[in-house]
């Protein structure tokens, strides 16, 4: 069956064509080898939402170098061109990263259906700035999307999340750290959950559960930058 892309999504796929010097059917080769869905050019995730993607791995190599001087691994990383750029917006403070991105997320359709985009909150609050607050507002402004940052906010737990390996430890510590600080009224809207990496997707199910349970919201739809390769 003959595979039909949108001018949109086609040129998304030859504007990164020509940033990695390839053709265009090696970018969809490469895609469709890795298993992305064909005609959105994404990884499915599952959870309790409606639907849920990836737009890429994060890391699509590492190469373990050894212990530093405080006996921790050091690995060298190969990331995706947008693995690259949230890491460069996220521990580079590189705010330059951000239009990078929202370029390379022009091809995908749909956004403009929800009501809302929603980022999932920080747990670092002395960043100085938000990388997933910076994404969401930038992709809302270029699709016409009200970005609600700060409606969910991550109260303390006593260390960053990620630092924990076992995802049912990590949905434990996660019990009710995430709640609704906004007063606004979005009961009965559809709304884009938007988060910069899919791990376990623990976080995810929590964030989507309190917006159904508290905030009353008819559909919430999952979308990320990247994932991991595996889900721990």
């Amino acid at each position: 069956m003959a595979l039909r892309f949108s001018p949109d999504l086609l040129a998304a796929i030859d504007a990164m064509a020509g940033r990695r010097g390839m053709s265009r059917n090696a970018i969809i080769s490469y895609w469709c080898s890795k298993g992305v869905e064909s005609e959105l050019m994404r990884y499915k995730i599952e959870g309790n939402w409606k639907a849920g993607y990836a737009f890429d791995i994060h890391t699509v190599a590492s190469t373990y170098l050894g212990e530093n001087q405080f006996g921790h691994g050091v690995w060298d990383n190969t990331r995706s061109e947008i693995g690259e750029l949230v890491y460069q917006l996220k521990y580079r403070n590189n705010q330059a990263a951000t239009p990078k991105i929202i370029e390379i997320l022009k091809g995908l359709g749909g956004i403009e259906a929800f009501d809302f985009i929603i980022p999932v909150p920080s747990s670092k609050k002395n960043r100085p700035y938000q990388p997933v607050d910076e994404i969401a507002k930038a992709l809302g402004t270029q699709r016409g999307v009200p970005a609600l940052v700060n409606f969910l906010v991550k109260n303390a737990i006593g260390g960053e999340v990620k630092n924990i390996d076992d995802p049912a430890e990590r949905a434990k510590a996660l019990a009710g750290a995430i709640t609704i600080q906004s007063e606004q009224d979005i009961s009965g809207k559809r709304v884009l959950l938007l988060d910069d990496l899919y791990r376990s997707g623990v976080t995810l199910n929590i964030c989507c559960s309190v917006l159904y349970q508290n905030a009353k919201v008819s559909e919430v739809c999952v979308l990320t930058m990247t994932k991991t390769r595996s889900k721990r």
